[in-house]
């Protein structure tokens, strides 16, 4: 994959690059926001390592600014262990995981590598319809009532995974190994985070919702019968 690692930590953001070029992936570096969102929209690249602690313009604005462009390119985002509220915000603004300050360069490359899995996994030709809703699973498009609906890559895997079966529950843990492809890892929250954004996204612009809430159970799609 193509990385661009926007970190002020030189010394950090070199490990990083060192540790992922081993593995094949083709990186480049940026020391603050600005110099990050500028590289990233003039040639979008298949992964952003963000740092959200940035200089002059922050990781999160930096975020912001790429979701409301549209740009494909998904996005991991770097914050502090105790920085909860951050990953959060992180999360409702765009991005696609997490990872928290200081990591194991072997769960980064964990992290990396299943980010880049999720992008290539897709069958050829598939199409999947709920209702309205139809999902072009080859080049990740998403139509509702003829409308196109913009879709983080994140949003659109657990989207994928709801479609693939209609009105089967879909439990947060079953939902964090299918989508985050975690194996001892599970953070409730963060389902329900990406669960809302679908909702804002799908849902909401019309009148009949269709991604339900189970309670006790987890999450389905399709209408109520």
């Amino acid at each position: 994959m193509r990385i661009l690692v926007i970190e002020d930590e030189r010394q950090l953001a070199g490990h990083v690059m060192r540790a992922l070029s081993r593995h094949g992936h083709c990186l480049t570096m940026a020391h603050d926001g600005a110099a990050g969102l500028k590289a990233v929209l003039e040639d979008p690249p298949d992964l952003v390592l963000l740092d959200l602690g940035l200089p002059g313009v922050d990781g999160l604005t930096v975020l912001t600014r790429l979701r409301e462009a549209q740009c494909p390119a998904r996005v991991l985002i770097l914050t502090a262990r105790g920085e909860v509220e951050h990953r959060v915000k992180g999360l409702h603004a765009g991005a696609d995981d997490y990872l928290a300050k200081p990591f194991s360069m072997d769960e980064l490359i964990a992290r990396v590598e299943a980010l880049g899995r999720r992008g290539a996994t897709a069958a050829p030709a598939d199409l999947l319809k709920v209702e309205d809703l139809h999902v072009d699973v080859r080049h990740r498009r998403v139509m509702r009532a003829g409308k196109a609906i913009a879709l983080s890559p994140r949003e659109f895997d657990v989207l994928q995974v709801l479609m693939q079966e209609p009105g089967r529950p879909f439990s947060r843990t079953e939902l964090c190994e299918r989508v985050w492809q975690r194996d001892h890892e599970y953070d409730t929250r963060t389902v329900e985070i990406f669960i809302t954004r679908l909702r804002k996204k799908i849902d909401s612009p019309f009148s009949v919702p269709l991604i339900r809430t189970l309670r006790g159970v987890g999450y389905a799609i399709g209408v109520k019968e």
